[in-house]
């Protein structure tokens, strides 16, 4: 039998944080969430200003990010270069950039969505706060 590392608590709220710090330091009202490996929700913020439908957007990010083992830009960009079927695909809303896939030895074990802001921005703030996990 294999094992794997998981999310812990502790890890959710040091992305958490590193992930709030970076988008306040830009001035950048959005929601983050933050997703086991399954794609189910373990943490979830909206900053002060951020738009209510971004409470929606950034948990079906993570979601795509975790369940697809790759960022969700990856989904936008075979969308937009013309493969549109893949639209219908089950279990994934959040096919735009801005979900990061959290990855521990190989293994994907969550993802951090984040919307509010440009897409690329929302993708830096995901990253700042997988970064605090070392």
């Amino acid at each position: 039998m294999q094992s794997k590392p998981y999310l812990s608590l502790l890890d959710v709220k040091k992305i958490a944080a590193a992930a709030e710090a970076e988008a306040l330091a830009n001035n950048w009202p959005v929601s983050i969430a933050i997703v086991d490996d399954g794609g189910h929700l373990l943490w979830q913020q909206r900053l002060d200003g951020a738009a209510p439908l971004t409470a929606y957007i950034a948990p079906a990010k993570a979601k795509t990010s975790a369940l697809g083992r790759r960022e969700s830009r990856i989904y936008e960009e075979i969308i937009n270069n013309g493969r549109t079927a893949f639209l219908t695909a089950p279990e994934v809303e959040g096919m735009l950039e801005g979900g990061v896939n959290i990855v521990v030895d190989g293994h994907t074990i969550g993802a951090v969505g984040v919307s509010g802001v440009k897409s690329i921005e929302d993708a830096q703030i995901a990253k700042a706060g997988i970064a605090a996990l070392g």
